[in-house]
């Protein structure tokens, strides 16, 4: 079906929501977004389903997220009774629609009999992924679009692990959803009739309690918080966002006194008034921080995004400046504390394991080598850390003890199976805490990694590829890159070339298994260590180019790291 006969269903239904008919009729006025919106359903990514609020099958709305709940509902429908009955957890974060989203969902899976367990307001996604655990249920729903802007939202499954829906399990609900083609026809049954159907109930202090006595667990040295805690003096900020509702009260409950948040950005605002990227890698979201932490001299700045799985810092210098920290270097920084920690106080398992992605820094391998801890490398996408979590869990083969992405997600425990900026904020006010005991800051301790492994870089650019035709731009410069590959990039011979979707690594000796599930994506190795990898990304019409290099010194990194940027960026 066309999607001018797909916008004229849409038209023609009588009951169609008044607010989005009004802004059906808006939409009208302008022909090319009436066409992106109409001409195909929106998919699921490595994350899930995002993307922009408003009328369509291409967009986020009561009917979409209805179809998506209908996917999930159908797929449980074909599960043993016991699985089914175990339920299914839902959050929302502060956007617009998302307490409205998480509601839609239960009363679609209330007409398949499919008990919900929603939060009684919005909660960040790692507790979301740890009510799922917590609760038994069969899967979870996170309402959120992460830290993209106010126009987006978005719609995330967990499976029984409490980590995001593996890939099979994905495009089997992906598939009913697609069958569940008459958005208009979902049936769904009113919140007080599943109320009364017991079919839905609420939590919220419950599952709180419970997640603050395991993020008790994150503290690897108490003695030290005890000790040092009320020396640090920082400042917090929820970015508008879930945050809000659960680190002040860690921070309480372990012992650090001297903090703050920043009051503007604490208000629970759909509109993300102060920082219209909410995302916590961009400089942006940090002013008003800054401006905070200067009038009381605070260590080190604390900024996670609305939905709290992802969190940013930056560190006090000595001329009264913040720098801020990448992803890379905070996950860095955490990853040698909790192992030189655990080290210290005689607890570092013999068979401890830590798990990152692909196109994370090769900093964190040095490190791991050099407590003899093991590090294995996954997929993009925290689902992968997770399933590896269980692997591990299930064969007794490895401790886990730290995963990350350079897109600022890390976890600690696995109590959570996703990203979680809650553990990850208590760690690095610990680590500071213990660089404090030692006269540092954090940024001194990232210079102490440097001057003992290699000043390692890291870079990501993205390319935005909007509308109908984005997907097939990206295709193409896949294809090309995927055919063509490079024996020399930058001037440096290319050792190694993996092509995850063929799932082949690529040397002079001659081709091998990548042992990794099949992505679209491709990295290039090159002979002094420098790798450059490139893959669309699963949740956004984007694709992301990441490069890693290494060098003796501060200044030549930067020039090596521009140098590769600049090439990496003409591939198109």
């Amino acid at each position: 079906m066309s999607w001018q006969n797909t916008l004229q269903e849409w038209l023609d239904y009588k009951e169609l929501d008044p607010e989005l008919k009004s802004q059906l009729m808006d939409l009208q006025k302008n022909p090319d977004e009436t066409e992106e919106a109409f001409y195909a359903p929106m998919e699921f990514g490595t994350a899930g389903m995002r993307g922009l609020l408003g009328p369509g099958i291409n967009r986020m709305n009561i009917y979409t997220v209805r179809q998506a709940a209908q996917g999930l509902a159908s797929f449980m429908d074909t599960l043993d009774e016991s699985d089914k009955s175990k339920g299914v957890a839902i959050s929302y974060d502060s956007r617009y629609y998302s307490q409205e989203f998480a509601y839609e969902s239960a009363k679609v899976l209330g007409a398949h009999g499919i008990h919900s367990y929603v939060f009684d307001s919005l909660r960040p996604t790692p507790e979301l992924s740890f009510a799922v655990r917590s609760l038994h249920t069969y899967a979870g729903i996170m309402i959120t679009a992460s830290h993209n802007p106010k126009q987006y939202n978005g719609f995330k499954i967990y499976g029984p692990d409490g980590g995001q829906m593996p890939p099979v399990e994905s495009d089997n609900i992906t598939s009913f959803a697609r069958k569940a083609s008459d958005l208009f026809a979902i049936e769904t049954v009113s919140v007080q009739q599943l109320r009364v159907d017991k079919l839905l109930t609420l939590i919220g202090e419950d599952v709180d309690l419970d997640y603050l006595d395991k993020l008790d667990t994150v503290v690897v040295n108490h003695d030290l918080i005890k000790n040092y805690g009320n020396k640090m003096n920082f400042v917090y900020t929820p970015l508008h966002g879930t945050g809000k509702m659960i680190a002040p009260r860690i921070f309480q409950k372990l012992g650090f006194k001297n903090f703050s948040m920043v009051a503007k950005q604490a208000i629970l605002d759909p509109e993300f008034e102060t920082t219209p990227f909410p995302n916590p890698e961009f400089a942006q979201t940090f002013d008003l921080a800054i401006e905070q932490g200067k009038k009381i001299g605070a260590n080190i700045l604390i900024a996670t995004d609305p939905d709290a799985d992802r969190l940013g810092a930056a560190v006090r210098q000595p001329d009264g400046s913040y720098e801020l920290m990448t992803g890379n270097q905070i996950a860095s920084v955490l990853l040698n504390y909790i192992l030189n920690a655990k080290k210290e106080l005689g607890v570092l398992p013999e068979n401890g394991a830590v798990v990152k992605s692909i196109v994370s820094t090769e900093l964190a391998t040095a490190i791991a080598n050099k407590y003899n801890v093991k590090m294995f490398n996954v997929l993009t996408g925290f689902k992968y850390i997770a399933e590896k979590i269980q692997n591990f869990q299930d064969t007794g083969s490895n401790e886990f003890l730290f995963g990350f992405e350079e897109s600022y997600g890390y976890l600690v425990k696995p109590f959570v199976r996703d990203k979680d900026a809650m553990q990850s904020t208590i760690l690095l006010a610990e680590a500071a805490a213990y660089y404090e005991s030692k006269g540092k800051t954090i940024y001194d301790a990232l210079e102490d990694l440097y001057q003992e492994f290699g000043y390692y870089r890291e870079k990501t650019i993205s390319k935005t590829f909007d509308g109908i035709s984005g997907k097939d731009k990206m295709a193409a410069i896949m294809k090309k890159l995927r055919e063509e590959g490079f024996e020399e990039i930058g001037g440096l011979k290319v050792v190694k070339s993996l092509d995850y979707l063929k799932q082949t690594l690529k040397t002079d000796s001659g081709t091998e298994s990548t042992g990794l599930p099949k992505a679209d994506a491709l990295k290039f190795i090159l002979e002094d260590g420098t790798w450059v990898a490139v893959r669309p990304s699963g949740t956004e019409p984007k694709m992301k180019f990441y490069i890693g290099i290494t060098s003796d010194s501060d200044d030549h990194a930067a020039t090596k790291l521009e140098k590769f940027a600049k090439e990496v960026s003409g591939w198109e």
